[in-house]
């Protein structure tokens, strides 16, 4: 089924370009099969690993199969089929016939590549898939670039992700030196191997867009198409994850790197919901809680890690646990999300959540799966965001119970992550009710529409998927438990939580109650009417769209707690005068990491590129010099050392 898998996302290359149709049927079943072959290993399948007998630059072809592998692979079956459905009508040649074509062929290019990466157990081959995997990521950002803003964002995160791979060859290079082969594996025995880690960590955390090396990420999600910004976001900054998962658990790890995992999630975490509330671009914000949400993952495997510097404690399971769940949780509510976006920009042609406003009333399907997924993403039960953070929580109470170095840290772990849970849920609410309630505030607004069948049928199932996990814990736990053991032996066969049953029938009298109480109010509205209001107009004699809160204003309060970080630039004009002819208030807050340190210390290196090419001026006598000078100061440093 694998193979079968492989081969049909191969054809759907050959047809992507030529026949539409086909290649949506070839991606789908294909894709399926994939959700197959990952779903059979991860029920009840061992290992499993093939070795070609030719030769891919010099080695042979060696591809690997597990639990860790298939837990990854599912979610691109899942994100990925629902993509593809979505950018058929989202994306298609009739509003798009320049790039429609191409937007499909670097589609299934990504999704063969990202199945190579999983599926990889040579370190050279693994570089090649990262390689074309990271080339077709950046021809899909930049699909509509003839719009400057797109050439930067793809320009950016091309740059980033090559330094990135420049940590990874490395690290494999290294890697390879010193095991005398590429083939990778369990090696954690080797102990000289565990240095290697922070090259890894900077190469896959770059990728993950974990804080402060997310400076990629907001500008590419937001100007990628949105069915391109569901995948980047849902999966592509997942192979992030797997690899800091996959090489912490193959290879040994320095004493200090939980610790280090643990501070890199929780500024995070933290971090990115706070630049996320500063957002007026609904697809920024969204980006922003990709970091935030890589944040609470890399919590779990962070104290995994620390665990087993505590004789593989429980508690680091359970962490782990949490930790790798909410790597699917995150990329089917995340998904959900940027489709959910996308279908509002289709609507209304725009991204500023300050120029919409009730949008709901056109747009009834789209507004309810938005809902749904903000609910997710905040962890609210019964959804499966509950589910994952939970399990996260109980490892931290646990390590609590500890005592030691581990429970102060759990302490702190704690307090972050419930506030990083209260600011999403202040942060969500900002979206649904500036961009969904409300008056419209500008034509683009009262202009919306529901998108059609191929754009709902995706959410449907990406929203299915969030309530299904939230409902049934303990169906998925098995899956997690399994890539959980894979990545450690020694937690084998260690028993779920005794309230993972307890919270799935909660979750399930929730969704019953919350279920009865709709009905009943369809019912009670149906029989009694609705009666129409004019909202409450504060003394207002003639309100307008104008006057409801925007996107800056409604967090405006929160927000001033992080001005220490988010540098907000604010351009105010004052009213002046009983009857003011002008005011103005505008507010935009900037990547402080890129625009404050990253393009400073950028523009210094090419100051000094500039001040060494003009040494280069062709004059041999200034030639002769630099060189007599050279020798006067190597024979300075000889007398010196000499001396000494």
């Amino acid at each position: 089924m694998l193979f079968l898998a492989t081969v049909g996302l191969s054809g759907a290359v050959c047809v992507a370009y030529f026949a539409p149709r086909i290649w949506l049927v070839t991606t789908v079943t294909s894709l399926a099969s994939l959700l197959g072959a990952a779903l059979a290993n991860l029920v009840e399948g061992p290992v499993w690993g093939w070795r070609s007998v030719f030769t891919l630059g010099g080695e042979p072809l060696h591809l690997r199969l597990d639990a860790i592998s298939a837990l990854f692979l599912m979610l691109l079956s899942v994100v990925g089929g629902a993509g593809a459905v979505y950018a058929r009508e989202y994306w298609g040649e009739v509003a798009h016939p320049r790039t429609a074509r191409w937007g499909r062929l670097w589609w299934s290019v990504l999704m063969l590549t990202l199945t190579l990466v999983l599926l990889a157990a040579n370190g050279l081959h693994f570089l090649i898939a990262w390689e074309l995997f990271t080339l077709s990521a950046y021809l899909l950002v930049t699909l509509d670039r003839q719009r400057p803003a797109v050439r930067a964002a793809g320009w950016l995160y091309l740059a980033a992700s090559h330094a990135a791979s420049l940590a990874l060859f490395a690290f494999f290079a290294l890697l390879a030196a010193q095991t005398g082969g590429w083939d990778i594996g369990p090696m954690r025995e080797r102990t000289d191997l565990a240095p290697l880690f922070w090259l890894a960590l900077f190469g896959f955390g770059v990728k993950a867009g974990l804080f402060p090396l997310h400076v990629w990420l907001p500008s590419a999600h937001a100007n990628a198409p949105s069915h391109v910004s569901a995948i980047m976001s849902g999966v592509t900054i997942k192979l992030g994850i797997y690899g800091l998962v996959r090489f912490s658990g193959w290879l040994p790890v320095p004493a200090a790197a939980g610790w280090v995992v643990v501070i890199l999630g929780l500024a995070s975490a933290v971090l990115g919901v706070a630049f996320a509330l500063g957002q007026h671009d609904l697809k920024r914000l969204l980006a922003y809680h990709s970091v935030e949400n890589i944040g609470i993952i890399l919590i779990g495997l962070g104290f995994a890690l620390i665990a087993i510097q505590h004789h593989h404690a429980a508690w680091g399971w359970l962490a782990l646990a949490g930790g790798l769940l909410h790597v699917w949780n995150h990329g089917l509510f995340k998904a959900l999300l940027f489709l959910g976006a996308g279908s509002v920009l289709h609507a209304t042609g725009t991204r500023e959540m300050s120029r919409l406003g009730g949008v709901w009333r056109a747009m009834p399907w789209t507004a309810c799966l938005f809902a749904l997924g903000a609910g997710a993403i905040c962890g609210l039960p019964p959804l499966n965001g509950f589910i994952s953070e939970w399990l996260v929580y109980l490892g931290l109470f646990e390590a609590v119970g500890a005592g030691g170095a581990s429970a102060v840290g759990a302490v702190a772990a704690i307090v972050l992550l419930a506030m990083t849970g209260a600011l999403a849920l202040a942060c969500f609410i900002k979206v649904c009710a500036v961009v969904f309630l409300g008056a419209p505030r500008t034509a683009a607004a009262e202009h919306a529409h529901e998108p059609g069948l191929l754009m709902r049928g995706p959410m449907v199932l990406l929203a299915g998927a969030c309530v299904a996990i939230g409902l049934l814990p303990t169906v998925f736990w098995p899956a997690v438990a399994r890539a959980a053991a894979e990545w450690n032996p020694a937690w084998v066969g260690l028993v779920p939580p005794e309230s993972l049953p307890i919270l799935g029938r909660v979750h399930v009298a929730l969704a019953f109650a919350g279920a009865g109480a709709v009905a009943l109010l369809w019912q009670q509205s149906r029989r009694n009417g609705v009666r129409r209001a004019v909202t409450w107009d504060c003394g207002y004699a003639r309100p307008t769209a104008r006057m409801q809160y925007t996107a800056g204003s409604f967090a405006g309060t929160i927000t001033g707690w992080f001005d220490w970080i988010l540098c907000p630039e604010r351009h105010e004009v004052r009213p002046e005068a009983v009857f003011p002819t002008h005011a103005s208030f505008a507010e935009h807050t900037p990547e402080t990491v890129l625009e404050r340190v990253v393009e400073p210390a950028g523009g210094m290196v090419m100051q000094l590129s500039h001040a060494a090419r003009r040494l280069q001026h062709g004059r041999l006598q200034s030639y002769l010099l630099y060189l007599v000078l050279g020798l006067a100061g190597v024979a300075t440093l000889v007398v010196l050392g000499d001396r000494q």
